[in-house]
């Protein structure tokens, strides 16, 4: 059975860093675009990072100079490297791949949860002020 596993979350203090990972299994995932989402308690899940398979990358506007994301595709692994945390980055964090598309993350459609279909059962990240 095709599967994403994420680890990595935990608790931590604003300032502070985690770096989480995305491990594939039973797939390849050089070929597709693989991002990042999270869903917040009482809201709606959130794009937060998208890697193409060239290696580019796009963020949320809400992200875009903390978090970092890559990917080894060797190692069938994708990381986001989150620094300078806040406690609105508290959430539940998944990722997920898209393996019908064409490997990039289309600037008018990465954020769009139908766009994934495979998904991971998420790591909870905690801000703690």
């Amino acid at each position: 059975q095709v599967q994403l596993v994420e680890s990595g979350g935990g608790l931590v203090q604003s300032g502070g860093s985690l770096r989480l990972s995305c491990a594939a299994s039973r797939f390849a995932i050089g070929p597709w675009a693989i991002a990042w989402f999270r869903q917040a308690p009482g809201k709606e899940r959130e794009a937060v990072s998208c890697s193409g398979r060239d290696g580019s990358s796009i963020y949320a506007d809400s992200v875009k100079g903390r978090f970092t994301i890559s990917r080894d595709n060797a190692e069938n692994m994708v990381y986001l490297q989150m620094n300078s945390l806040k406690m609105e980055d508290t959430a539940v964090y998944y990722c997920a791949s898209d393996t019908h598309g064409s490997g990039h993350c289309p600037l008018g459609g990465w954020r769009l949860n139908a766009r994934y279909d495979k998904w991971g059962q998420g790591t909870q990240v905690t801000v703690s002020s």
